[in-house]
């Protein structure tokens, strides 16, 4: 299957160990020798309002992408 980032943005990325939505992908990491897409990247996402300041951002690596779906990424 071949995604474009903009077709990735839309889809939920699930954690299928417990079942959390842990978001949307936001970037990419890739390794610019060969070109190759190495992790996904998913932006800290604000606490109580923002107050409280982002959450960590939280990078998957490529090889914990169990399922590239039609509405959701499966991690584990």
């Amino acid at each position: 299957m071949v995604c474009t980032l903009e077709e990735l943005r839309c889809k939920d990325v699930i954690n299928i160990v417990n079942g959390e939505n842990l978001g949307r992908v936001d970037d990419l990491q890739m390794d610019a020798n060969s070109a190759t897409v190495t992790a996904l990247i998913l932006y800290g996402r604000p606490r109580f309002f923002g107050i409280l300041g982002p959450r960590d951002n939280c990078i998957i690596d490529f090889r914990q992408i169990r399922l590239v779906g039609k509405d959701a990424i499966l991690v584990s």
